[in-house]
């Protein structure tokens, strides 16, 4: 009985975080030649930890209290490239349980500064696609519990309604003038939203579509691919991480379900960030990296409807703030260390956004 006590109030403690939060903005962007197709950004850095995963990290809270798996001695554990851990810190820290990170070396400074200001710790391995399997041992040695993020943010989210992402975009797009977009862009990570969103939609029996956009170094476009061959392929591996933080994996995620998604698009990572610097250029803030990603699904899927003679709205996700990629994405040299050719991307980008040269990219649809 104690034990279902603790349970009970960490999970009102959520529940009040949750009431004293207000929902995110969807912010509408035009396109410059495609007057018929207006385009919204979700922005989820609005968020108390600043980002799309604090949705997630209250499921995965929730979902593991409710299953029994947390207690209040537990030591919280997560494979996380930043934005996830940085949430999870923030809850763990609200039911006062210690909270360790286990992520890439090369994850932004500023995102280990947000954890460490959360009071979690973070552990850096060299290899990307060793961050679980080090999770696993880590909550083996501690007698902890490895949230796992990419194994159950599929299922922890409540995708039928409880104001999931969603049913937040329907909601707010009522009084728009086409209230059922066309389209929903999100990049895949856990494929949680993914999956959030593929689901509701049928679930509502919306005619709404989702892309996802996959980021150059990311297997979830090849696992696709072989998905709509009738032989989808979960043992496929890339040999590093990927560049644009929060999406794209180096492997097969359990959570990625390729029946949820009507058509994916791979982005080429300076496509993505010159993307990102428009963006932000729009907005008069920055974004992330993610978002500039999402934002090529957009334009790549604003030329098919233009060329069809369609009408209808784009809605998309605005991932996280730009401002945790002060040291990364936002510093010149960053590009030049990795032979990034920024000024040929703003210029494809520039030429697409005209509508005089369309973006032909690597796509597939169901």
């Amino acid at each position: 009985m104690p034990q279902r006590n603790w349970v009970a109030n960490a999970i009102h403690k959520i529940d009040a975080d949750y009431n004293r939060s207000a929902d995110t903005h969807l912010i509408p962007l035009a396109l410059p030649g495609f007057p018929d197709i207006p385009v919204y950004f979700k922005d989820e850095s609005s968020h108390p930890t600043g980002s799309l995963k604090h949705r997630l990290a209250r499921s995965l809270f929730l979902y593991a209290l409710a299953n029994g798996w947390l207690h209040e001695h537990s030591t919280v554990i997560e494979a996380s490239s930043g934005s996830t851990a940085v949430s999870e810190a923030y809850f763990a820290r609200l039911l006062g349980l210690p909270f360790i990170a286990v992520m890439p070396a090369a994850t932004s400074p500023d995102k280990i500064a947000a954890i460490t200001f959360y009071g979690g710790r973070c552990h850096l391995v060299d290899d990307p696609a060793a961050i679980n399997a080090e999770s696993a041992r880590l909550a083996r040695e501690t007698g902890g519990h490895f949230m796992d993020q990419f194994t159950y943010a599929e299922r922890a989210t409540d995708w039928r309604a409880n104001n999931n992402i969603a049913e937040s975009i329907f909601k707010q797009m009522a009084e728009e003038p086409y209230p059922v977009p066309s389209w929903i862009v999100c990049g895949p990570g856990t494929g949680g939203t993914s999956a959030t969103l593929g689901r509701y939609v049928r679930y509502r029996r919306h005619a709404t579509r989702i892309l996802c956009a996959d980021p150059e170094h990311s297997v979830f476009f090849d696992y696709y691919r072989s998905a709509l061959a009738g032989q989808p392929d979960a043992g496929l591996s890339h040999g590093c991480g990927s560049r644009i933080e929060g999406i794209g994996r180096p492997r097969v995620e359990a959570s990625f379900i390729p029946s949820c998604v009507d058509a994916m698009l791979k982005v080429p990572d300076a496509l993505s960030l010159a993307a990102m610097r428009y963006v932000s250029a729009q907005l008069g803030r920055r974004v992330g990296g993610s978002t500039g990603t999402n934002f090529i699904g957009v334009l790549q899927l604003a030329q098919q409807m233009r060329a069809a003679g369609e009408k209808g709205a784009i809605v998309t996700i605005l991932c996280d703030s730009g401002e945790r990629y002060a040291h990364s994405y936002y510093r010149p040299d960053w590009y030049i260390e990795r032979g990034i050719d920024t000024v040929a991307a703003d210029a494809a980008l520039a030429q697409a956004l005209s509508g005089d040269q369309p973006l032909s990219l690597p796509s597939l649809e169901a």
